[in-house]
C-alpha cells in the first residue's frame, strides 16, 4: 500500500502531539515529523519528499497561508491543507485564492481529516462542510449587493495618496496638477463613493486593499 508522507506545521506542541497520534495508527499515512515554525517545515521538505503538509493559520513568524502558497511554489508536487480554528470569511476566501488543497476546522472529526487528505492526495480539494457554506453564503451575499463604483487609475492613485495622509498640495505636486484639479478629484470620489468625508474615503481605500 502507497503511503501517504505528512508533515504537520502548528506552533502548539499539544496540537501537534493530538494530530500526530491521531493519525500515526491510519495504515497508509506516514508522518515524517511536526514542525513549529517555517524554518523546521522547511528542514522537514528538503530532507523527505512529503506529499502533504497540514498548517495552521496563525504563527508567530508567518500566516499559515504565505506559507502554504512559498511551499507549494518551492516543491509543487506537495498538496497543502488548512487545518485551523479560523472559521471567518476572509481566511477562507485567502485560502480559496491561494489554492490550498484543503481547508478544515479543528474542530473536524477524524474521520473527515482521514477522507481529507485522502481526497487530495487522490488529486482532489477537500473543504469541509462548514467551510463551504460559509464561503457559498458569502458569494450569494456580495452578489446581492450594489454594483462597486468604478474609479479610474488616476482617481484610485489620488484616493490612495488621501488615504496616506498627503495635503491638498503635496498631491498636486506628487502627480503634477493644480490643486483645484485635486480638490474636484477629491469630491467626485465623495459622490461616486457615497461617503461624506476623508475619514470615508481612507475607510474606502482599506477595505477595498487599495493601499500597499
Amino acid at each position: 500500500m502507497e503511503k501517504i508522507s505528512i508533515i504537520i506545521i502548528d506552533d502548539h506542541k499539544i496540537f501537534l502531539e493530538g494530530i500526530s497520534s491521531l493519525l500515526e495508527d491510519v495504515p497508509n499515512f506516514e508522518i515524517i515529523g511536526t514542525a513549529g515554525n517555517d524554518k523546521e517545515a522547511y528542514r522537514l521538505l528538503e530532507e523527505h519528499q512529503i506529499n502533504l503538509v497540514i498548517c495552521d493559520i496563525s504563527m508567530p513568524e508567518i500566516n499559515g497561508l504565505d506559507l502554504c502558497v512559498a511551499i507549494k511554489k518551492k516543491y509543487p508536487d506537495t498538496n497543502t491543507l488548512i487545518l485551523s480554528s479560523h472559521g471567518d470569511i476572509q481566511s477562507i476566501s485567502r485560502g480559496v485564492k491561494y489554492e490550498v488543497d484543503g481547508y478544515l476546522l479543528k474542530n473536524t472529526a477524524k474521520d473527515e481529516l482521514i477522507k481529507a487528505i485522502e481526497t487530495i492526495h487522490n488529486g482532489g480539494n477537500y473543504f469541509s462542510k462548514d467551510v463551504k457554506d460559509l464561503y457559498i453564503k458569502n458569494a450569494f451575499e456580495r452578489k446581492s449587493l450594489p454594483e462597486q463604483p468604478r474609479l479610474s487609475k488616476k482617481e484610485i492613485g489620488i484616493l490612495r495618496l488621501i488615504a496616506e495622509e498627503y495635503t491638498t498640495q503635496e498631491i498636486a505636486d506628487k502627480i503634477f496638477i493644480s490643486q483645484n484639479t485635486v480638490n474636484t478629484h477629491r469630491r467626485n470620489l465623495l459622490t461616486k463613493l457615497n461617503v461624506k468625508n476623508t475619514a470615508g474615503l481612507v475607510r474606502y481605500a482599506v477595505e477595498n486593499q487599495l493601499l500597499d
